[in-house]
C-alpha cells in the first residue's frame, strides 16, 4: 500500500480482533467494506472513560474513521451502527469467520461482496437460523473472492443433502490453504460432541 497519509471518514466496518498495545491503547484489526482488513491502533482505549472503550466490540457494526499512510493506521473515531446479539454456537461460528477472513485475506484488499456476506452471515447466526447454511454461504464467498473458488453459480446450502455435501468440499479447501485447522473450527467440533 501507499505510504502517502490517508484519512477515511465513516467507513462501514466490523472490529474482527483487538490486542493490548502499551498501557492504554489498543491495536484492532477492522474489517471495512471498502478498505478490507485495516490495522488501527485505538489510542486511550483501554481507559475507563474512553469513548472508545464500549464500542470496539466484535461482530457490531461500526462507522469507523482513521488516518495515516503506514502498515498500522490511527484510529479516530468509532461509533456503534446498530447491536448484534449472538450467543452459544453462533457466537463461536462468528469467532470462525472472523478467523477465516484475518489468515486469509491480505491487509487493506477491499472484498465489497465477501463484507455482504460476512453481515448476511452475522445476521442469520442472530436470528437463530441455520448456522450451517449461513456459514457455508460465507465460506463460499470467501474462497470465490480470494480466488481459490470453484466456479459456477452458489449451491442451494439450504437443501440438507447439499449443504452437507458442500460442507466436505469448502472444509477440504479451506484446510489445504491454511495448512493447519483453525483454532476455532476445533472447539467447534469439541462442543458439537459434547451437546
Amino acid at each position: 500500500m501507499s505510504n502517502r497519509s490517508q484519512r477515511i471518514h465513516h467507513a462501514p466496518g466490523y472490529m474482527l480482533h483487538a490486542s493490548a498495545w502499551r498501557e492504554t491503547s489498543l491495536i484492532v484489526q477492522v474489517f471495512a467494506r471498502d478498505h478490507g482488513v485495516v490495522a488501527m491502533v485505538a489510542k486511550g482505549a483501554k481507559r475507563p472513560y474512553s469513548t472508545l472503550r464500549p464500542v470496539l466490540a466484535a461482530f457490531q457494526p461500526l462507522t469507523v474513521s482513521w488516518s495515516g499512510g503506514g502498515e498500522v493506521k490511527t484510529l479516530t473515531r468509532a461509533e456503534l451502527a446498530g447491536l448484534r446479539q449472538l450467543t452459544g454456537r453462533s457466537l463461536m461460528s462468528a469467532w470462525y469467520m472472523n478467523e477465516l477472513i484475518l489468515r486469509l485475506l491480505p491487509r487493506e484488499d477491499p472484498h465489497a461482496q465477501l463484507y455482504d456476506a460476512y453481515e448476511a452471515a452475522l445476521g442469520a447466526l442472530e436470528e437463530g437460523g441455520r448456522a450451517a447454511e449461513a456459514l457455508r454461504r460465507f465460506e463460499w464467498t470467501l474462497l470465490e473472492e480470494t480466488g481459490y473458488g470453484m466456479g459456477g453459480a452458489m449451491p442451494q446450502f439450504e437443501l440438507p443433502a447439499e449443504e452437507k455435501r458442500m460442507r466436505a468440499v469448502l472444509r477440504a479447501r479451506l484446510d489445504e490453504l491454511l495448512g493447519r485447522p483453525l483454532r476455532t473450527r476445533q472447539v467447534m467440533l469439541e462442543l458439537q460432541r459434547y451437546s
